[in-house]
């Protein structure tokens, strides 16, 4: 009694808190475009992308690490995930992530998001040819997270992360908190989970092309005009994301499995949108994924997701799979994602 008491205490508290986030504060300005880190909003995972992004109830890989926190340690496993998107305008998005369980309660994770942009060659007016240096940028998320089950049906976990952007000799850098919470019901094994994302400071760049040489006085003939000013940059917060979704298994018997799942979404810095998703499996060997993102989103151009993946399990020894994503976005194309996962 004291148990489901405990559950329901604190999925009460949880939906009031989410509740309390989605209102929308009358003749509130839009914020849309106003937040640094946007790579920390990029999907991860090619099973999570082809399923539309509706993934913070979901607890099978190892990607749960960034959809819920709450969640990874319900997958009963441990396991290391890499994949790969080819993502706009020729950048390159890597994730990489390793869950390890701890037995029946605890599990810890590590992850690693990176964006690159790659390099070019540094031009100048008075050297369109080049100046024989040459710059590059990234974005880079490197993420501990910790999950515990408290119950056979609950469990919740948190991530502390270092974040950090720059382009060539500016950097700026903040740490952030995600916080999740995962609950199986009795229904069809229904599974409704809770996440925050990014929660924590702002980011301001700094770098050596930012010290100038400052006349503080220009109408003053002795004064001294070789003094080095730092150009001030302003702060810009991190994109804070809140989510709440459902997954259920609609369909299952010895050879097939039909999950669906739906995510609502309200970020700081953009308007709410839903995520629906579903994936068809036979003998959990072969899968067939598709969803649709941004749904309400008036902006969007995510929308249809396809995606397939192949397992082989090895009795004793772990599983090994293989998944692949299509995204079509838009004006910007299609997007391709790989990933590859390791069970033990």
């Amino acid at each position: 009694m004291n148990r489901f008491r405990f559950e329901t205490v604190t999925l009460a508290i949880a939906g009031l808190l989410v509740v309390l986030t989605l209102q929308e504060p009358v003749n509130a300005q839009t914020k849309v475009g106003t937040t640094a880190a946007q790579f920390l909003g990029i999907s991860v995972g090619p099973r999570a992308i082809a399923m539309g992004g509706a993934y913070v109830a979901e607890i099978n890989d190892a990607t749960s690490l960034y959809w819920n926190p709450g969640a990874f340690q319900q997958a009963g496993k441990s396991q290391l995930v890499f994949s790969n998107t080819d993502w706009l305008v020729g950048t390159k998005f890597r994730w990489f992530g390793f869950m390890l369980n701890l037995g029946n309660e605890n599990a810890l994770g590590i992850h690693l998001t990176q964006l690159d942009y790659g390099e070019e060659e540094v031009t100048t007016v008075n050297l369109p040819d080049g100046t024989g240096e040459r710059w590059n940028a990234q974005d880079l998320a490197i993420g501990v997270s910790y999950c515990r089950r408290l119950t056979d049906r609950f469990s919740m976990g948190a991530t502390v992360k270092y974040i950090e952007q720059r382009i060539w000799n500016e950097s700026a850098s903040t740490f952030a908190f995600d916080l999740g919470l995962l609950f199986v019901t009795g229904f069809n094994d229904m599974r409704l989970g809770v996440s925050m994302s990014n929660f924590g400071g702002e980011m301001t760049l700094a770098g050596r092309d930012l010290l100038q040489q400052v006349d503080i006085d220009p109408t003053n003939s002795g004064s001294n005009k070789s003094l080095v000013g730092n150009l001030k940059t302003d702060p810009w917060a991190i994109p804070l994301l809140f989510r709440v979704g459902v997954a259920m298994d609609a369909y299952k018997d010895e050879d097939f499995r039909l999950t669906v799942a739906a995510d609502a979404l309200r970020p700081n810095d953009n308007e709410e949108s839903v995520n629906v998703g579903g994936e068809f499996s036979w003998n959990e060997m072969i899968f067939m994924r598709g969803g649709y993102k941004s749904i309400f989103g008036t902006d969007a151009e995510e929308g249809v997701s396809l995606g397939v993946g192949l397992k082989y399990t090895a009795e004793g020894l772990g599983s090994l799979e293989l998944n692949y994503a299509y995204t079509n976005f838009g004006l910007f194309g299609n997007i391709n994602t790989i990933g590859l996962a390791i069970a033990f």
